[in-house]
């Protein structure tokens, strides 16, 4: 993560999304707009990290849900586990 892209964040999800809720919904107390603050920036955060796991090279060009089906068939046709693994009797 970059520093810009952290100080543009920190103002938007910690300070002026806040604000405009807080202003809106006619809230009182300090407490509520440092709730609003801490869960849209911690939403943010979150968001931020789901995209930057999907931006690495192994899902680059697909979609989640076609690199999940791809991962899976592809551990489904490697060598199968031996009968010794899995006979149970």
């Amino acid at each position: 993560m970059s520093g810009k892209r952290l100080l543009v964040g920190i103002i938007v999800t910690g300070v002026l999304v806040p604000l405009t809720l807080f202003f809106l919904l006619h809230l009182e107390s300090f407490g509520q707009f440092f709730t609003i603050a801490g869960t849209t920036f911690t939403a943010w955060g979150v968001a931020d990290l789901f995209a930057s796991i999907l931006e690495k090279p192994r899902l680059r060009g697909r979609s989640p849900g076609q690199a999940f089906r791809e991962d899976w068939e592809r551990r489904a046709t490697s060598s199968p586990p031996s009968s010794e693994a899995t006979d149970r009797s």
